[in-house]
């Protein structure tokens, strides 16, 4: 192994960390894991499903993600013009790591624990005033 002094570049350092800003951006897991868990969604459907997202942030998303190339837009012309959004194949591709996300979720609770002993340490060892 060649030791270097050169700083190393963040994506070569830690090679996940393009994705990470791709896929778990704030909206963009829950807008992928909708789309792949129950199917394509007209905006106003995505809209509801996601209740705390705002209608522009959501838009914002969606233009994201189509040009990620991981959600597709279909533009249906008529009375009224319609847009549905799904997961592209690409999308798809990430559905083992919502997966393996999901089942590590069952750890939530010890991550609450964790943090309220870690809290309750705390202010023994730094009382306010």
């Amino acid at each position: 192994m060649i030791e270097t002094t050169a700083e190393v570049p963040p994506e070569l350092a830690c090679p996940i960390a393009p994705v990470v800003d791709i896929v778990f951006s704030r909206w963009t897991t829950p807008i992928l894991w909708t789309l792949n868990e129950f199917g394509r969604h007209r905006f106003v459907e995505l809209d509801r499903r996601i209740t705390t997202i705002s209608p522009k942030v959501l838009t914002q998303r969606l233009r994201q993600l189509e040009r990620d190339g991981l959600v597709v837009r279909t533009f249906h012309p008529g009375v009224p013009p319609r847009v549905e959004y799904e997961i592209s194949d690409l999308g798809r591709s990430l559905a083992p790591l919502f997966a393996t996300l999901a089942e590590w979720s069952v750890n939530l609770d010890k991550v609450e624990q964790a943090r309220q002993a870690y809290d309750a340490s705390n202010r023994k060892l730094h009382p306010r005033n």
